[in-house]
Formats: C-alpha cells, sequence, structure tokens
C-alpha cells in the first residue's frame, strides 16, 4: 500500500462522512451520547464536519507528498487518546496511518464508539489498514514511538513511562482570543462558536479574552444569544451552578449572562462555564503578555498577527498540528 493509496482511503472516509446518512449519523451520535454525555448529537456532527472538510482528496495530496515516508519501514506507534472531545484525537491518527506506519491505539473511554467506527469504515474502504491498525484499552506494549495526549498531571506520567521511546507528549492548553473594539457583529457571534462549541471542552476551545479597556462585555452577550442554549446541558449547568456559588460565597466579582459566567483575571485557563477576560492598554502589551504563555497556548483568535478567524478555532486544517509539533515530521525522522 503506497502513499497514494493510503490517500485515497481517507479521502473515501472524507466523502463517507460527508454524505453519511441521517439514520447513521443518529445511531453513532446516540452512541456516541450513551458513552459521554458531552457528546451531543451537534458536537458529534461538529466534529464529524471538522474532519471531513480535511479529508479531500486534493488536500490530503498537497499535505502529505511534502513529506517522504519509507514503504518498506513500518513502525509501530503507540497512540494514547484524549476524550474531552468527539474524535480528539483522530489527526493524530491520520498521521501514523498516512505516513505508513502501524497504529497501537489506546482510546479513551469517554471517544470509544466514534474512534472504532471511522477505522472499521476506513479498512472497508482499504483492506490493506486491517493489519496497520490496533485498538486496545490495556496496556500499550511492543511498540516503536509514542503520541500521546493529556493533562499536566498525566503528562508527567507518560514522561516517567515513555520518555525512553521517541515521543511527543502533550499538557493542557487552551486558546484565547483579542478583540480590537472594533468587531463586526457577525465577527463577535462567530467568537460564540470558538467559546461555546464542545461546551469549552477543547484545546482549541476560546477560554480567555482580552479586551480594550473600557469595552462593554454585554456586547458579547448580545452577539451570543444562540448559545445560551448550552444552560439546558446537566452538566455544563451543574458547573454553572458551582462556579456562580463560589463567586458568590467568595465575594467575587463577576458577570452574568445567564448560561455563562464572566470573570475578570490574569489566569489563563478557566472552568467549564467561566470566560476570562482581562482588559489590555496596547497591543504590545497584550503580545509580551502571551509570548511569557505561548507554551500554554493552542491557538489565537482575533486581533493579532499569527491570529486565525474568529469562528474558525474548532476547524483546524491539516498542517495545524496540535503544540505547534509537526507530527509528520516526528514519523518521517523514525523511518529515516
Amino acid at each position: 500500500m503506497n502513499l497514494d493509496q493510503r490517500i485515497a482511503a481517507f479521502a473515501r472516509l472524507g466523502d463517507y462522512l460527508r454524505n453519511l446518512p441521517k439514520d447513521d449519523f443518529n445511531r453513532l451520535a446516540e452512541n456516541a451520547q450513551q458513552e459521554n454525555p458531552w457528546f451531543t448529537p451537534d458536537n458529534v456532527q461538529r466534529a464529524l464536519t471538522a474532519v471531513s472538510a480535511y479529508l479531500q482528496e486534493d488536500k490530503l495530496n498537497t499535505w502529505a507528498h511534502r513529506y517522504a515516508f519509507s514503504n518498506s519501514t513500518v513502525k509501530t506507534i503507540a497512540l494514547i487518546l484524549a476524550g474531552n472531545i468527539p474524535l480528539v484525537g483522530f489527526h493524530d491518527l491520520l498521521c501514523v496511518l498516512i505516513s505508513g506506519n502501524r497504529a497501537l491505539i489506546k482510546y479513551s473511554h469517554k471517544d470509544r464508539q466514534l474512534t472504532e467506527h471511522l477505522m472499521h469504515k476506513l479498512t472497508e474502504f482499504e483492506p490493506a489498514f486491517a493489519d496497520r491498525i490496533i485498538l486496545t484499552d490495556g496496556p500499550v506494549k511492543n511498540f516503536d514511538a509514542v503520541i500521546a495526549t493529556g493533562s499536566d498531571n498525566s503528562a508527567r506520567y507518560f514522561q516517567y513511562y515513555f520518555g525512553r521511546y521517541p515521543h511527543i507528549i502533550r499538557k493542557n492548553r487552551v486558546s484565547v482570543a483579542v478583540l480590537s473594539g472594533n468587531e463586526t457583529q457577525q465577527q463577535l457571534e462567530n467568537l460564540g462558536e470558538d467559546v461555546f462549541s464542545y461546551f469549552g471542552l477543547g484545546c482549541r476551545n476560546v477560554a480567555k479574552i482580552f479586551v480594550p479597556r473600557g469595552f462593554d462585555l454585554f456586547v458579547l452577550r448580545d452577539a451570543w444569544k444562540k448559545f445560551e442554549s448550552v444552560i439546558y446541558h446537566h452538566k455544563y449547568a451543574n458547573n454553572y451552578d458551582y462556579q456562580k456559588s463560589v463567586f458568590l460565597v467568595n465575594r467575587e466579582p463577576f458577570t452574568d449572562f445567564g448560561f455563562a459566567l464572566l470573570k475578570e483575571s490574569e489566569q489563563l485557563v478557566s472552568p467549564v462555564s467561566v470566560i476570562y477576560w482581562q482588559p489590555y492598554h496596547s497591543m504590545e502589551e497584550v503580545a509580551a503578555g502571551l509570548e511569557v504563555l505561548k507554551d500554554k497556548i493552542q491557538c489565537y483568535v482575533g486581533n493579532m498577527a499569527e491570529g486565525i478567524g474568529f469562528g474558525k478555532a474548532q476547524y483546524p486544517e491539516l498542517d495545524d498540528y496540535a503544540d505547534g509539533i509537526d507530527a509528520l515530521q516526528f514519523l518521517q525522522q523514525l523511518s529515516a
């Protein structure tokens, strides 16, 4: 199986996802939500849309042919997947398989159904993948390299057990937005997608917003009205009630939108249902502050040179590598 065959198989998977019959989607979404209550049908659809957007033959060709892979050397790459949002580890899985290697997948129990389904369909489209995909819920062993994603605490565990192997070990990251105060209503509405998609659980979700001094926060409430239904999800609502109680008991000032809590803070990582905000005097001030925190930031949204468009945070392209680490280059070097 050469690179072009692998690309063709993933392109077929993309076609399948873009034309997924409604009954099949409903069944898949129901199974995913039973496994993980955070995986609502809307969020499952969002994840499938994001994946299928880059599983297109022209995009895959342009991306993958930048690298040189050995067809004769097959390495087994252990993938330790997270389960915070649907298919969060799919890009790593794509990188391993498109590079011609074998994926030893330790899936998260919070995101097994979707991963298994997509791997089953991929093997249908290209049976040669059957011996390149190993799914396990037990200890990983007999591998050549590791790509692991988790929290800062689990990263220490990963480093202890896997540090002697070639590895990519990822820690907690969040995303930030920088507003100029001149955004359009549509841009602010799109920012709501970056904040509330997946209930804010992803590393590409905006957890903190920098605003110019004097910015009216209630402009955001008006722009985000279409996302207020998040409060009807029981797990999100429990977080909202708890965080609000903490603020009230501690007499900490906050702004209540009725479906989200905004808290002025210099911290970066906000709890579910809370968005941190911080005023600034100048863009130079913001840039200097973010430079110090760059190892904790996944992506920037909005008014910065490296910023991406509002509403685009959860729709990365093929070369938007997590933590800025080129996984395909890492895999290419293994086979050199």
